[in-house]
């Protein structure tokens, strides 16, 4: 719920605003005296101020209410400030919002004037957060280009950037790192995110998708086999390991590695020594290895389709890729990236990719943008030509249904993904931004 400051010498003037305020889903906070303001506006999250120009009855200049405002100025230049009074002059008005005010109403004020302006000064503010947000992000994302090898990635959401930031501050290191995340997400993107910052970054780079392979042929795949080792090995051949040797191993969709398998990869990793199918001779390798999962392990290690020691020796480290659902920033960034050269989207294209849930992730938003990009017929890609089923409808912001409330982990889940901007959130929920503070505070989510 966003918080207004009302300083005004008259108790009953702050009364009558907090009132005002609170009937409206905006919680109002006081002082009375230029001096309590300021201390108060040091120690509480204040969204926008309400201040009166005199504040001793004998005073009608409104130099203190100047004085105060440009002290409110001074300390915090992006703050809102509303101005009232019962002396309004014209002149002082206009050098004041020249100076930044953001509106000058006169006493005794007109209650649905007055809401109108708060109100559109809070969604003006917290626009100009979210602003202040993205270019944040944008200067992180750009000292990370400079600073780390990303390959290529293409991403604009925070929840991508952190989990990018993971994967670059943890690859400089020797240990064994788990990628774990839905199909589709791009967990190979990030292992080669580490290993083109590791110190191995000049070795190869091995992927090997352990679930296209047929159980009897993984461990060949993986260590190799002597001519004559199986039916069909009529020569002898190299494995993963050793291709791998003095780079980096990703091995994708680690869950699905049969149990002798695991037995002998526990070992390489313990050890850094291996033998190929049907030979004596001992291997050795130095092979950093990256795995990736879009199973839990760890039920499979309850019900005893994974090893417990070998889980613990691959996820040293656990990088997390979030599905693309919850990273909604990435969508038409990734979008306009899979478009060939020339091709745009139109609005209403944009808008049904934001309204898709992707379950499919960024491989079904890929092959979604190159079905588009055939059947268009033009150089600008409609809604039309992607196919996607139309978007459930949005539960009404004024139902008073529970049943059509988005619960604790919905509301959650869209702040995570609208990087905490109430505006968009709302919009995202279906509800307006009153009935989603409401929301909040019923359920005790505390506002970032």
């Amino acid at each position: 719920m966003p918080t207004v400051l009302v300083i005004d010498d008259n108790p009953a003037v702050a009364t009558a605003l907090e009132t005002l305020f609170s009937l409206h889903d905006i919680e109002a906070v006081s002082a009375g005296d230029p001096d309590e303001g300021l201390a108060m506006l040091q120690s509480h999250a204040i969204d926008l101020v309400v201040q009166d120009m005199n504040f001793h009855a004998d005073t009608t200049s409104g130099d203190e209410g100047v004085a105060l405002f440009h002290a409110i100025r001074e300390r915090h230049p992006d703050l809102p400030v509303i101005l009232l009074t019962a002396w309004t002059h014209l002149e002082s008005a206009v050098e004041l919002v020249r100076a930044g005010a953001a509106d000058y109403l006169g006493k005794p004020w007109d209650d649905q004037k007055l809401l109108a302006t708060v109100n559109n000064l809070l969604e003006l503010s917290e626009t100009r957060r979210e602003l202040a947000r993205h270019r944040r992000s944008e200067k992180r994302r750009r000292d990370a280009l400079a600073e780390y090898d990303l390959r290529g990635i293409v991403y604009a959401d925070a929840a991508s950037e952190r989990a990018i930031s993971l994967a670059c501050q943890v690859a400089r290191s020797d240990l064994p790192i788990l990628i774990t995340g839905p199909n589709g997400a791009g967990k190979e993107k990030y292992a080669q995110i580490v290993h083109a910052n590791s110190l191995v970054k000049d070795g190869p780079f091995v992927a090997l998708n352990c679930g296209a392979i047929p159980g009897e042929l993984i461990e060949a795949e993986l260590f190799g086999a002597d001519a004559g080792a199986y039916t069909g090995a009529s020569r002898a051949r190299e494995g993963k390991f050793e291709a791998a040797d003095g780079g980096t191993l990703f091995l994708d969709e680690i869950g699905t590695l049969p149990p002798a398998g695991q037995v002998k990869l526990l070992r390489v990793l313990e050890t850094g020594r291996f033998e190929r199918l049907g030979s004596n001779r001992e291997r050795s390798v130095k092979v950093r290895v990256v795995s990736a999962t879009n199973a839990d392990l760890a039920a499979m290690i309850r019900d005893g389709q994974f090893r417990e020691d070998l889980y613990y020796r691959l996820n040293a480290i656990e990088v997390k890729v979030p599905a693309l659902a919850e990273r909604g920033d990435d969508i038409l960034p990734l979008a306009r990236h899979f478009l060939p050269d020339g091709r745009s989207l139109s609005a209403d294209a944009e808008r049904a990719l934001l309204a898709h849930a992707w379950p499919g992730n960024v491989r079904e938003l890929r092959n979604t943008l190159q079905r588009g990009a055939l059947l268009a017929r033009g150089e600008t890609v409609a809604a039309a030509d992607l196919g996607l089923p139309p978007p459930p409808a949005a539960a009404s912001s004024n139902s008073g249904a529970s049943g059509d409330e988005p619960d604790r982990a919905a509301i959650e889940a869209a702040l995570e993904r609208n990087d905490g901007v109430m505006a968009q959130t709302a919009s995202d929920l279906g509800l307006s931004r009153q009935a989603l503070y409401r929301r909040l505070e019923r359920l005790g989510i505390k506002r970032d």
